[in-house]
């Protein structure tokens, strides 16, 4: 019997698609969220996913003139506080989102520190492009 050509193709494509399912190879890489990367994006992920900065509005929402303030301490906590103007939640224009986040020193972790907005107050700000550039990526 004289050997094919095209025996030896199918041959070899049928190995191929055989062996992604040998568990040898690794899965395919899944559509997810964007990692962050830096200390600045991390917190503008904390706050991404506040209620208040659209995290469960089935709108999509767009971020300008974002702002953060910190670190500063207050009671012996290290604490951001991050603001912005949001669009798209909202037919009449934007809304003003803001958070405060804490970082525990020493694990790295961020929390939301609850109710407690006016401890932003006199502290200056200066520009946040990292939540407009992750939100952006996000979507």
């Amino acid at each position: 019997m004289e050997d094919h050509p095209t025996a030896h193709l199918g041959a070899a494509l049928a190995l191929f698609w055989l062996g992604g399912c040998t568990g040898a190879s690794r899965p395919p890489i899944a559509a997810t969220e964007a990692v962050p990367a830096g200390f600045r994006e991390r917190v503008a992920a904390v706050a991404l996913a506040q209620v208040p900065f659209g995290a469960v509005s089935l709108l999509p929402v767009s971020f300008e003139k974002s702002r953060i303030a910190g670190p500063f301490e207050d009671g012996g906590r290290t604490l951001y506080c991050v603001t912005s103007r949001m669009r798209g939640r909202s037919l009449l224009g934007t809304e003003r989102a803001k958070v405060v986040i804490r970082e525990e020193i020493g694990s790295e972790r961020l929390s939301v520190v609850r109710d407690e907005p006016e401890v932003c107050e006199g502290h200056r700000s200066v520009p946040f492009p990292e939540l407009e550039a992750y939100a952006a990526r996000r979507s």
